[in-house]
């Protein structure tokens, strides 16, 4: 009889987001644990730049990391001065949520994280951030976790 594998450990991980004034800063992220130094990220960030949930990271001391094992997620990150209304929040989570995808932000609304399926396609993703962010004044979105040299034109 071999005994159960243990699940994973949750955890959160302090992930270098860049500086600010010379300080580094970071975003604290929930992840699994998989073994010293190796994540899988357990949610997409709103701040750093490189990785999205599901992705595997080797994660270094000072928060440095290197995804190791692509998860097949896009990381959609969205701002705009001021905070973003409840409503557009909702309407967000209704169209990204066709392609399978989730919108979600912290409480305060400062910023708008999206997770989908690289399988919902780059157009199909476009069309639902340009659309959602042309009725917001001042809204920008762009993929958090691809090469601008991979896929170009991911600022909006």
């Amino acid at each position: 009889m071999t005994p159960d594998p243990q699940p994973p450990v949750r955890t959160h991980l302090r992930l270098l987001a860049g500086h600010s004034e010379g300080e580094p800063v970071f975003e604290v992220l929930p992840a699994l644990f998989l073994e010293p130094g190796l994540f899988e990220l357990a949610g997409s960030p709103g701040l750093t730049l490189g990785c999205a949930a599901g992705d595997v990271l080797r994660v270094g001391d000072d928060g440095r990391f290197t995804v190791v094992e692509p998860g097949g997620n896009l990381c959609v990150q969205a701002a705009r001065r001021g905070c973003f209304a409840p409503e557009s929040l909702a309407e967000l989570r209704d169209a990204i949520g066709e392609l399978g995808g989730i919108a979600e932000a912290p409480s305060d609304l400062r910023f708008v994280v999206v997770t989908v399926s690289l399988t919902a396609g780059f157009p199909a993703v476009e069309h639902v951030m340009d659309r959602w962010a042309a009725g917001i004044d001042g809204a920008e979105w762009w993929f958090g976790n691809i090469d601008h040299d991979e896929h170009v034109d991911t600022a909006h």
